[in-house]
């Protein structure tokens, strides 16, 4: 589906950073988060895909945002924020305000709620739901002209 679209990288460090110590944010600031901020200031666009837990999103995830905070790494960077879960519905809207705050750029066509997940895909974990290839297709194409409307 978006194959011939975006070439990914996955970040899958999450448990590998460090709990978030704002007297670190500015000076000292570990190499790995360094890093971390450095992959987001060198890409055309970000995705998030998470699920909801207990009504937000994980902590892992919230970890890694606030180490970006006191920068400017998502300031107009063109964003997609998924969240694919039971019901997902707080979780998505909490890392919306987030995203907000952190200035990242999305719209409502790059943002996608997934609700009922383990119903719409295979053991494989392949989309079985007609209506959720729909909208992922719908996503993708937004985000697509999200990031190469920044670019110009």
């Amino acid at each position: 589906m978006t194959k011939d679209s975006f070439e990914l990288t996955i970040f899958n460090g999450l448990k590998t950073l460090p709990h978030f110590d704002p007297e670190l944010s500015i000076e000292n600031t570990p190499e790995v988060i360094l890093n971390f901020r450095r992959s987001i200031e060198n890409t055309d666009g970000i995705l998030i895909c998470t699920p909801e837990y207990v009504f937000s999103i994980p902590s892992g995830l919230k970890n890694a945002i606030e180490w970006c905070v006191s920068t400017t790494v998502f300031s107009d960077k063109p964003t997609g924020l998924i969240t694919a879960s039971a019901s997902g519905q707080k979780g998505h809207e909490e890392l919306q305000l987030i995203m907000k705050t952190v200035m990242a750029k999305f719209t409502n066509d790059t943002t996608l709620l997934i609700q009922g997940i383990k119903s719409k895909i295979n053991e494989r974990g392949d989309i079985t739901d007609k209506k959720t290839k729909e909208d992922l297709i719908k996503f993708s194409d937004a985000f697509k002209a999200l990031t190469e409307n920044n670019r110009n």
